[in-house]
């Protein structure tokens, strides 16, 4: 497949719009059945979710006619929750699940390449479903992981000694967040000695774990020490289950305190489960910051970023998963879509094929699905790192969309990570690094200003940093961000200096509860790069321990304005 991806993007378009030739969007552009690429370049447009949304909210309000697809439409799977406004339906079909399942079904075979064993043990894998919501004609609405793990690809899965996971069915399937968390961690600990692999969709959510772990240890101990479980454990099945696996085991429960009981957390994953190899999750884009401290917690196991997916389509492998997570790059499967890419920066008229794009360069994906979508911007810019056979290689390098904009300033989710990561390199001697981070633009006062929301881990409070270190936090951050934004502070005096505003700690995981209590998906959730909610905005505020401003201007001279 990868040695063919011309012919095998072809024959993918070829079957999509024949199949879909009688849909009302493909007839609306007078494509009159044709199948080639030139025609269908001419004639439909490139769009967003917002062109297409009118026709999203019929087939949410019921309407049945073949608007996208002549399939009929399955279901909704939603976004993660974590934009603006409210969650993006994206229409599927049942034959989608198999093309996930192929893909799925490849990641095991591609990790035996590099890691020998992974059959002599278990996977813990902290993996979630959401209460499933209907749209007013009646159609699933969910995040695709729950889509999933409810399929009966999952469900009734054969079994398979590479991919045993410790956790049970039910205790994935509960939709109570605390219960499923619990259960899955209880089985974990039973079987520590078994666990080859750690891992969870997003870093984010294996750090939840480990908090879990962190605030509900003693209760865990005690339940292995008694076989008895929790009881504010209630779901049925999660019950039932654990009924068989929890017996007395004072000696485990032993263990587990004397690991806990000190509060020292490094290195946990590794004494816990002390066979483990690597940790299984996506440490690319806006999860990279989560890398130094899942380093900590793990005694700098590896970490593998197996896959590239999201609601609209899975893409691609990485075929090389235990490179470092800097060096991480997708090959995008050809039989997954029809494919197109936009050099970044470049007008719609300037799309290019799959087998065309070049090595260096960045696009933005677009996207054409069996289920119907087409030529859809997914808002994903990738660049060019190589090619595997004639399939190229990408590495994910920001979601489009800028962040952080006061004036004629636009700073992206990229340049913030970026800022931050330099920023942080001053807190290295204070042992001290930065858990998690959101930011504002705060207009209110003239000039507005920047307000980057920091959660740190102190290591060793005798050395903890000071208000002066973290104030040239402040100043280290406009130094890394780029020359507009420098240029509005030194000369225009348009941007005020740089707030650092340093919250509680659990502070984003409070966020994160309300973003679940709202509807957004635990396996999905990603701590949004930027907030201006207010009821966000005041959980944030009210946590705050301190503040810090830039105490000088950054460097800027009219030469290095880009």
């Amino acid at each position: 497949m990868t040695k063919n991806v011309d012919s095998v993007q072809e024959r993918v378009l070829r079957e999509i719009l024949s199949r879909n030739a009688e849909t009302e969007y493909l007839k609306r552009f007078s494509l009159n059945g044709a199948t080639d690429r030139e025609t269908f370049k001419s004639r439909i447009p490139v769009v967003t979710y917002e062109d297409i949304q009118p026709e999203i909210q019929r087939i949410a309000n019921g309407d049945k006619s073949p608007i996208f697809s002549v399939h009929p439409i399955s279901e909704f799977l939603t976004s993660s929750g974590t934009s603006a406004g409210e969650r993006k339906l994206m229409p599927t079909i049942h034959e989608e699940l198999d093309r996930r399942q192929l893909l799925y079904s490849l990641l095991m075979p591609v990790m035996n390449l590099y890691v020998r064993g992974l059959d002599k043990g278990k996977g813990l894998y902290f993996l979630f479903v959401k209460a499933e919501t209907k749209t007013p004609g009646g159609l699933l609405a969910r995040p695709v992981l729950t889509s999933y793990y409810n399929s009966d690809h999952f469900k009734t899965r054969p079994y398979d000694p590479f991919n045993v996971y410790t956790s049970p069915n039910e205790a994935i399937l509960c939709v109570d967040s605390f219960q499923s968390m619990y259960a899955q961690m209880l089985c974990g600990l039973i079987m520590r000695d078994e666990v080859l692999r750690v891992g969870a969709v997003f870093a984010s959510g294996l750090l939840r774990a480990i908090h879990f772990l962190q605030n509900n240890w003693k209760q865990l101990a005690h339940d292995i020490a008694t076989g008895t479980l929790n009881p504010k454990i209630t779901d049925a099945p999660v019950r039932e289950c654990m009924r068989k696996i929890l017996k007395p085991n004072p000696e485990l429960a032993q263990l587990v305190i004397m690991e806990c009981y000190e509060e020292n957390w490094e290195c946990i994953i590794k004494r816990i489960w002390p066979r483990t190899k690597y940790l299984d999750v996506i440490v690319t884009g806006a999860m990279a910051q989560y890398i130094p401290t899942l380093e900590y917690y793990s005694g700098g196991l590896p970490m593998a970023c197996t896959m590239y997916a999201s609601s609209e389509c899975y893409f691609g492998l990485n075929l090389n998963p235990m490179c470092k997570p800097s060096e991480v790059t997708y090959t995008i499967m050809p039989n997954m879509a029809y494919f197109e890419f936009l050099p970044h920066g470049s007008s719609t008229s300037c799309l290019v094929n799959l087998a065309e794009v070049e090595v260096g360069k960045e696009y933005e994906l677009i996207l054409t699905t069996y289920a119907g979508l087409c030529r859809y911007r997914v808002g994903d810019i990738l660049r060019v790192t190589g090619f595997h056979n004639a399939a190229p290689q990408f590495r994910f390098i920001r979601r489009k969309n800028v962040l952080l904009s006061i004036e004629s300033d636009k700073t992206d989710e990229a340049e913030l990570q970026n800022a931050i990561e330099n920023a942080s390199l001053l807190l290295k001697e204070f042992n001290t690094s930065v858990v998690e981070y959101t930011s504002y633009a705060d207009t209110k006062q003239i000039p507005g200003h920047y307000v980057i929301y920091w959660e740190l881990l102190v290591k060793d409070s005798a050395i903890a940093p000071t208000d002066d270190v973290l104030n040239r936090c402040c100043l280290q951050m406009e130094e890394s961000l780029n020359s507009v934004y420098r240029q509005s502070r030194v000369a225009d005096n348009s941007i005020g200096p740089l707030e650092i505003r340093v919250v509680e700690n659990g502070t984003f995981e409070e966020l994160m509860d309300y973003a679940i209590s709202r509807g957004a998906s635990i396996n999905q959730y990603k701590v949004p790069r930027c907030v201006s909610f207010t009821p966000i905005m005041e959980l944030l505020n009210s946590r705050v321990v301190s503040k810090h401003f830039s105490p000088d201007l950054p460097h800027w001279t009219p030469e290095r304005r880009r």
